[in-house]
């Protein structure tokens, strides 16, 4: 069993990724099970942040299937340059989306979702395996501290795949 997560009072986006990382690497640890690896840092990053949904979208065949994840029901599977999730897939980048409402072709699997940001992880070769998908049921939550946060999150799970 792993200690509890333990995060500042601070609201403050950088000072909550800096106790976010060493528990999350600890927590990771000798996890050599992607899923595994990946549903455990879906709940340490719900825990961390509260947002409305986060969690895991991974590469089968010809588009993104549901992985771990901490939040209401979701869709399934998305197709390869479909909505923001397939996107970042696409164009193998974080995205940044303020407010899905102006993003072309966004995927609504929650009413309740107004901003989002997409995360690829890529294999050794340099390949988008899977996605961190996080989103926000206010209005441009995410910023670059995020982008760089959850970069150095999910870097950790690269090793895995």
């Amino acid at each position: 069993m792993h200690e509890p997560l333990t995060f500042p009072t601070s609201t403050d986006r950088e000072t909550r990724y800096a106790a976010l990382l060493p528990q999350a690497k600890a927590l990771l640890g000798e996890e050599t099970d992607p899923i595994a690896a990946m549903a455990n840092l879906s709940a340490a990053i719900h825990e961390a942040f509260g947002w409305h949904w986060v969690g895991f979208y991974r590469v089968v065949g010809c588009e993104l299937v549901l992985g771990p994840f901490q939040g209401p029901v979701a869709c399934s599977r998305i197709a390869f340059g479909q909505g923001v999730c397939g996107a970042a897939w696409e164009q193998a980048r974080t995205m940044l989306v303020g407010d899905v409402d102006a993003f072309p072709g966004h995927i609504a699997c929650s009413p309740l979702s107004r901003s989002e940001i997409v995360v690829p992880i890529k294999d050794a070769s340099g390949t988008v395996v899977a996605v961190l998908d996080i989103d926000s049921s206010e209005l441009n939550t995410f910023s670059t501290v995020d982008s760089e946060g959850l970069g150095a999150l999910c870097a950790m799970l690269e090793p895995l795949f």
